[in-house]
């Protein structure tokens, strides 16, 4: 059985996901097969595996980290929010209904069961487990029947990590408080704590560490700066969701002659073109954008006012967790009126409920949103009518209505969509079947296929149209490796590995895998 080892968290955002992610980059570099495990994610960006089940997206870029196909079993419970006080659960990969926040904690203890057995699967495959917990262990009003956190790491014996955030001010009253929280088997759990997101002299932290030892007799097993490393968020906590925030502008995809420092080149380029997204109150899968902030010459940024789209050359709709709610939302700021004003001067890409909104209407017959029929935004000749089956299967295909390019990704959605005019998008291989997606009509695009923007082609030629006719500095879109989203993910990993090593006393974290005392 696997070696294992958890990273909890004071609070949300504190970083568990970007550690462990390390840590099992880590643990391969020093030859070990390693798996991620999260047994219940909550997040609106999932994936869809190479078997056609849905998991977040977090296991995946640790599963990628750590050399190794993602598999459902490394989060077999992912919750999706729908509102404020219910979301969709996925149980190994499949859709078990929508519930509220009430009835989801009773479901808990009939859950436990298919979590321990999708651990198990995974221990019995290789050697080191890097479990990630999910917000607070000292949330004491969810303890009963906890599953991510303690409880979990009581069930299969896992010594752990507890980070704290530093940014946000008061880490050593987090880390403080939360074992206070705990009772004392859970605190017996905690063999290390790290300390994340530091900026400063680690110097004028030190008197700080030493006091916290004597309050407390846990180590400190790092101190980690704030990280400049570029991997797929999963939740609306991410940064680049932040009001104001602004994009990598001109960092580029650029890996011809990779160095130490390919992927931050130090001078950005001036703002070529413009790239908006709508950030939607539901949105989903956001990080099927994040390859265009790259883009060299690219000024990239998540829009909510309708003046925000004035001087925009790609407006984008991203998918949306509930369509119909998000559409209304879109009329009620204007947003819509906006939109629709920029038709013939500006590139339109709607994806998934983004492509469903810029038709001419969306049906819910059975209430799988919000019931009822309403009007779309009528920039594309197609009618949505929502189902409740999901479709979650994994595609490659040519971008036919998109000078060609070839694309490979998902879909992942509960509408079937039909064409009346235009042309089709692209052209999809779903398995063994060929068939159409999307439609194009002028200067609007609709696909349901997530990740439409990570293939070499398509950011070149996305490229080529947003840059025609103004300056940019040569031709960088022809250089060797432009558009390599893989290999980028690997210098990222590998940067994250290196940060990680140089800031952690790796000799402890090995001592606690190994359970020495």
């Amino acid at each position: 059985m696997a070696k294992t080892i958890m990273i909890q968290g004071t609070m949300s955002n504190a970083g568990k996901s970007l550690i462990a992610a390390g840590l099992c980059r880590i643990f391969r570099q020093d030859g070990y097969t390693v798996a991620p495990f999260k047994s219940q994610n909550m997040a609106l960006n999932s994936y869809i595996t190479d078997d056609g089940l849905e998991m977040g997206r977090a296991q995946v870029v640790q599963a990628e980290a750590a050399g190794v196909r993602p598999e459902v079993s490394m989060n077999p419970i992912l919750l999706k929010p729908t509102s404020h006080m219910g979301s969709q659960l996925i149980v190994n990969g499949e859709a078990y209904g929508n519930f509220s926040a009430a009835e989801y904690y009773r479901m808990k203890k009939t859950l436990m069961p298919k979590v321990l057995q999708a651990f198990r699967g995974l221990a019995g495959q290789f050697d080191v487990i890097v479990i990630e917990g999910a917000g607070s262990p000292a949330e004491i009003n969810l303890r009963d029947h906890d599953l991510v956190n303690m409880g979990l790491a009581e069930a299969v014996d896992a010594p752990v990590l507890m980070v704290g955030d530093i940014d946000r001010g008061g880490v050593f009253a987090q880390l403080y408080g939360t074992v206070a929280l705990l009772s004392g088997a859970e605190r017996e759990r905690i063999k290390a704590f790290l300390i994340n997101k530091f900026r400063g002299d680690k110097e004028l932290l030190k008197p700080g560490l030493s006091m916290l030892y004597d309050r407390i007799a846990i180590p400190v097993a790092g101190v980690l700066p704030y990280m400049d490393v570029d991997l797929d968020d999963e939740d609306s906590l991410a940064g680049r969701l932040e009001p104001g925030y602004r994009g990598q502008k001109g960092s580029g995809l650029r890996l011809s002659g990779v160095s130490e420092d390919a992927d931050r080149p130090g001078k950005p380029e001036p703002a070529a073109f413009r790239i908006a997204v709508v950030h939607l109150p539901r949105m989903s899968n956001f990080t099927d954008f994040n390859v265009l902030e790259r883009l060299p010459g690219a000024e990239f940024s998540y829009v909510t006012r309708p003046e925000e789209l004035v001087r925009a050359d790609l407006i984008i709709l991203p998918g949306s967790k509930n369509t119909m709610g998000d559409l209304r939302w879109l009329r009620e700021s204007g947003l819509e009126e906006a939109i629709v004003k920029r038709e013939q001067d500006a590139m339109i890409f709607g994806v998934c409920g983004g492509f469903q909104m810029l038709g001419e209407s969306l049906e819910d017959p059975d209430g799988v949103e919000e019931g009822g029929r309403m009007r779309g935004m009528g920039l594309l000749p197609v009618q949505t009518r929502f189902a409740k089956e999901k479709t979650r299967t994994r595609i490659t295909g040519c971008a036919t209505g998109f000078f060609g390019a070839r694309l490979a990704g998902y879909e992942i959605h509960m509408g079937e969509t039909v064409r009346t005019g235009g042309v089709p998008f692209a052209g999809i291989e779903d398995g063994e079947a060929k068939k159409e997606d999307g439609c194009v009509l002028g200067n609007v695009y609709g696909t349901y296929v997530h990740g439409v923007f990570d293939s070499e082609e398509m950011q070149r030629i996305l490229w080529k149209r947003l840059t025609k006719g103004r300056k940019v500095p040569g031709n960088l879109c022809s250089e060797p490796g432009f558009g390599n989203v893989a290999a980028y993910k690997e210098m990222q990993y590998e940067k994250l590995a290196r940060i990680l090593r140089d800031n952690l006393d790796m000799e402890l974290i090995y001592g606690i895998l190994n359970r020495e005392r």
